[in-house]
């Protein structure tokens, strides 16, 4: 088992849900973005992107799939099994982390830093922050009221996926816009073990 990872990106939730669950994994650290700074990596993942992780015969690109596929293989409470009553809920916060949350802020991150600065874009840069900050609301709304994790009364990779996006924002300097269950809920998973863990692991 092996994982391609740059440090705080996308791949952060695969190195969480690793420690999470205590497996043995190989982890090769990259400099970002690693198709420019480390060009020979395409010849691992012809995409360029991070994070790639491999086991056995599965070889895979997107974070959210990569912790489900981790949580539902190796047998973990951090899946939410069909039978359950949130299982729907569980899937629909773990690609909503990705594909709801993350997205725009890459285009955020794109417009003000990875540009070359002849074409950086303010103006579309903060239409994007405008557009996360408006998608959180689902999320603060079920965790307003105290809710320890956002669904099936436990941590799942449906709180990796989601907390991912918080610490981007954190990184890109906009976290203060979102709600306070947002923030409350954010600053107690950076508590966990796994999460002090994969922190640890990537600081080398």
């Amino acid at each position: 088992m092996k994982l391609w990872h740059c440090k705080d990106a996308r791949s952060f939730r695969v190195l969480w849900t690793l420690e999470e669950l205590g497996l043995d994994y190989e982890l090769e650290l990259l400099p970002f973005p690693p198709r420019w700074m480390k060009p020979e990596y395409l010849q691992v993942n012809p995409l360029g992107t991070i994070p790639y992780f491999e086991d056995g015969s599965a070889k895979m690109t997107e974070s959210a799939a990569i912790c489900e596929y981790l949580a539902v293989k190796y047998g973990s409470g951090l899946a939410v099994r069909a039978e359950e009553e949130d299982f729907g809920a569980w899937l629909n916060w773990l690609h909503h982390g990705e594909a709801t949350l993350t997205f725009p802020q890459t285009l955020v991150f794109r417009y003000l830093t990875l540009e070359k600065p002849e074409n950086r874009n303010p103006k579309v840069a903060g239409d994007y922050r405008k557009w996360f900050v408006a998608r959180t609301v689902l999320a603060e709304r079920a965790l307003a009221d105290g809710r320890e994790f956002l669904c099936a009364g436990r941590f799942t990779v449906a709180d990796v996926s989601v907390a991912y996006a918080m610490q981007f924002a954190e990184t890109l300097g906009h976290l203060g816009e979102v709600g306070p269950g947002l923030r409350d809920w954010w600053g107690r998973l950076q508590g966990r073990e796994g999460f002090l863990r994969a922190k640890a692991r990537q600081a080398g």
